[in-house]
């Protein structure tokens, strides 16, 4: 991929140094939701693109991943031990990469596929026999980036980050429409990346704009269209994807400009709960289940040791 195209660039090349000016402004962590005894527990080949984008979660506490620039998804068990699913295509022009993923109740796996500079993005579903096909062509997509599940409809969420759309996608029939745009969206120059991680949760999507640095919630409406963009938290210097705690709005947010993961409470500070200190490398993407916090790191700055770390909630 041409390095303009890099994740860690948001396609504006400021946010790491916005985000080294801020860091020092965290408080230290002190709050009812301590994590503690995080461990790596798997390293990575950066040098075959085995960069962690992003992560979902089986019920047995397994962690499966998208592997950026190998496009593949790989299964991660908490002892360290790594299987790869699926293998998507070689790019048909330019370069090919995977991001978000989702795990519906079934097990079905559905994952982002661009296919920068080519005709083949879109969404894909991995299939048990570790083939995959696409289900959902965008071909004219920017930079597709977080996926959720919406499990009123079976629908999916996904954002352009290059666009600033978030896109509402059926894979039965392989609909797609822009469910939500907007300024607060946008990204902050051409290029760049403006929306970019998802989640759906207690009726809303919440997504997070990288290089206007806010978390942003979108209520989704009785007829499933989208409400008024509510602003809930800002001053987030380069906000990756993240994961809500239990059934409160407060989350646990990738800050991978700052190389942490930060506690996020809507109209509070932001405070951060994991460091390079923990072995974190360019976080990317968080996930929680129960007590059990789930960090993959992509390394797009560092350029060394992409891993999945463990942590616990709670002390």
């Amino acid at each position: 991929m041409p390095r303009h195209h890099r994740k860690i660039l948001f396609g504006l090349g400021t946010l790491v140094l916005a985000g080294a000016f801020t860091a020092s402004a965290i408080p230290a962590f002190a709050s009812s939701f301590p994590v503690t005894d995080a461990r790596v527990v798997a390293h990575f080949n950066f040098t075959a693109g085995q960069q962690p984008e992003n992560i979902t979660l089986q019920p047995n506490g397994d962690a499966d991943v998208t592997f950026a620039y190998a496009h593949q998804v790989a299964r991660v068990t908490p002892e360290g031990t790594i299987t790869i699913l699926a293998t998507l295509p070689a790019a048909t022009t330019g370069t090919a990469f995977t991001a978000g993923i989702v795990r519906t109740s079934d097990g079905t796996l559905y994952v982002n596929y661009l296919d920068l500079g080519g005709t083949e993005s879109g969404i894909w579903r991995v299939n048990r026999n570790g083939s995959a096909e696409q289900v959902v062509a965008l071909p004219d997509a920017g930079f597709l980036n977080g996926l959720a599940l919406d499990p009123g409809t079976g629908a999916l969420f996904t954002v352009d980050s290059f666009a600033g759309t978030v896109l509402k996608v059926w894979p039965r029939t392989g609909k797609a429409e822009v469910w939500a745009s907007g300024q607060d969206l946008q990204p902050t120059a051409p290029g760049g990346f403006g929306v970019n991680g998802l989640k759906v949760h207690d009726g809303s999507v919440w997504v997070t704009n990288s290089s206007q640095g806010t978390l942003l919630r979108i209520p989704i409406l009785p007829d499933g269209s989208a409400g008024t963009t509510v602003v809930a938290a800002t001053g987030l210097a380069s906000i990756d994807d993240f994961s809500f705690i239990g059934r409160g709005n407060t989350v646990l947010a990738a800050q991978p400009g700052l190389n942490q993961v930060d506690l996020i409470t809507p109209g509070g500070a932001a405070r951060a709960v994991l460091t390079g200190a923990d072995g974190l490398s360019g976080p990317s993407s968080v996930a929680v289940s129960g007590r059990m916090v789930y960090v993959t790191s992509a390394a797009y700055a560092t350029g060394v040791d992409p891993n999945l770390l463990m942590a616990r909630l709670g002390g």
